[in-house]
């Protein structure tokens, strides 16, 4: 009921309006006796995946908390792990506004933001502030205006800034809303992209004594093929995870929907059966390898085990939390 109250007021508001409001709140909040109003108690529910132990199987996906400002209240909800991002080494202001719209009718949501934050360096102050006691995984990308060809570096860049602060790194090659990005999930891009992160990862856990898996981040809009080839290049460069998914530029199940034309990334209860089959075909591919961190339209308790059938180990949520608020979590992990 509460939630339900707050959600009528910020609805009225434009998406991007409504999450600043949200976010300075829950800053102000975090830091005063009112904290009892975000804090619930969730079952504890350890996991292990990737060598990690976290607290729960449901985290917040990266996108809502893009400069890691609001990991501390993120946690008191009762995630079990909180990734933060997409992040840039260099601050970069995203799309034109407006770049997120809600699809009240279907429960979705298509934003193409643009990877807007404030730089990696900003996003480490943050983390390093935060008091969660949980896994803080780390979303990284390119900023906009480096060449796909100079892509990896941005990337190497970002991993030896984050890498002493985050429980894991999530790569980001499958947003739709930088250009060309997603061609680094193909072919030799791939390979070469993959290897060099290896390359980094091996470097950097030598240097600090600690292993940080790395974890790549792919699309719903990927053919049975490109699946069974990345598939492939993830085990032999030996990477960590692969989350699946991102949004989708599929829009067959909202046409005729109030901004379902916009150009960006649809998310939501539209994308859940497209990123549920995607999931189904890495696990096939993976054969238990690696993990599969599953996201892509969890809304509920069934969708949230659908993807667990399929093949996922850990879980996220974004738009379904929009829409449905702090209980979604303790729905999910109290009953999954």
């Amino acid at each position: 009921m509460f939630y339900s109250l707050i959600r009528k007021a910020l609805f009225r508001l434009n998406p991007e309006q409504a999450h600043e409001i949200t976010f300075r709140q829950l800053k102000y909040i975090m830091h005063s006796p009112l904290q009892f109003m975000i804090r619930q108690s969730v079952n504890f529910k350890p996991t292990t995946c990737m060598g990690l132990t976290f607290k729960n199987p449901l985290g917040l996906a990266a996108g809502l908390d893009k400069d890691g400002e609001c990991i501390d209240a993120f946690g008191a909800m009762g995630f079990g792990f909180v990734e933060i991002g997409t992040v840039t080494p260099r601050p970069q202001p995203g799309n034109e506004k407006p770049r997120l719209f809600r699809l009240v009718e279907a429960e979705g949501l298509i934003n193409r933001m643009g990877f807007n934050n404030l730089g990696v360096d900003n996003l480490v102050e943050n983390v390093k502030k935060a008091k969660y006691d949980g896994i803080i995984g780390i979303n990284i990308g390119k900023n906009k205006d480096t060449p796909i060809e100079q892509g990896k570096e941005d990337y190497l860049i970002c991993m030896e800034k984050i890498y002493s602060y985050a429980g894991y790194i999530a790569v980001n090659i499958s947003s739709p809303n930088t250009p060309d990005l997603r061609l680094l999930q193909y072919g030799e891009a791939l390979d070469d992209l993959l290897q060099s992160i290896k390359n980094k990862q091996h470097l950097l856990a030598e240097q600090q004594q600690k292993y940080v898996p790395v974890v790549v981040k792919i699309a719903p809009d990927l053919t049975e093929e490109e699946i069974i080839q990345i598939s492939d290049s993830l085990i032999r460069h030996q990477i960590d995870g692969v989350v699946a998914t991102n949004t989708t530029l599929d829009r067959n199940l909202v046409k005729g929907l109030r901004y379902s034309e916009e150009a960006g990334g649809l998310s939501g209860r539209p994308v859940q059966l497209k990123s549920t089959e995607i999931v189904r075909l890495l696990a096939k591919e993976l054969k238990g390898q690696l993990p599969i961190i599953g996201a892509g339209g969890i809304d509920s308790l069934i969708a949230a085990r659908e993807k667990l059938v399929a093949g996922a180990s850990l879980l996220q949520v974004y738009s379904g939390f929009i829409y449905h608020g702090p209980k979604l979590i303790k729905n999910i992990v109290n009953y999954i």
